[in-house]
């Protein structure tokens, strides 16, 4: 089993129907989350937020978790020394699943 993505926000990238149909090239799953999503099937493209030289989904050039953790040159948001900030602790309101995938992070650190 390969090792699950795990954005800065601690979303799992593995999980996402955006990053899934990009690995499999799926242009019938593109379009049916490009129809969920309300956007175009073209910009169903993501590799994760992580990289920088592949497509990724246009939020991530907004996104301030991402660009704090890579101002910061970090992994993800759980090696962060304020973690969790406020903006993160904000997200993960909302994203529960991302929270948790940062705490276990955490926790195998040590932290």
């Amino acid at each position: 089993m390969e090792k699950p993505t795990i954005a800065y926000c601690g979303l799992n990238c593995s999980l996402c129907k955006a990053f899934l149909a990009t690995q499999k090239n799926d242009d019938e799953l593109r379009r049916k989350v490009a129809q969920e999503w309300s956007i175009t099937p073209e910009k169903i493209n993501c590799y994760d937020c992580l990289t920088e030289e592949k497509p990724r989904i246009s939020y991530t050039q907004t996104c301030t978790i991402r660009s704090c953790s890579k101002e910061r040159k970090l992994i993800n948001c759980a090696h962060c020394d304020d973690y969790a900030c406020d903006k993160l602790a904000e997200f993960h309101k909302r994203a529960p699943n991302a929270k948790t995938n940062l705490d276990e992070i955490r926790t195998r650190l040590g932290k």
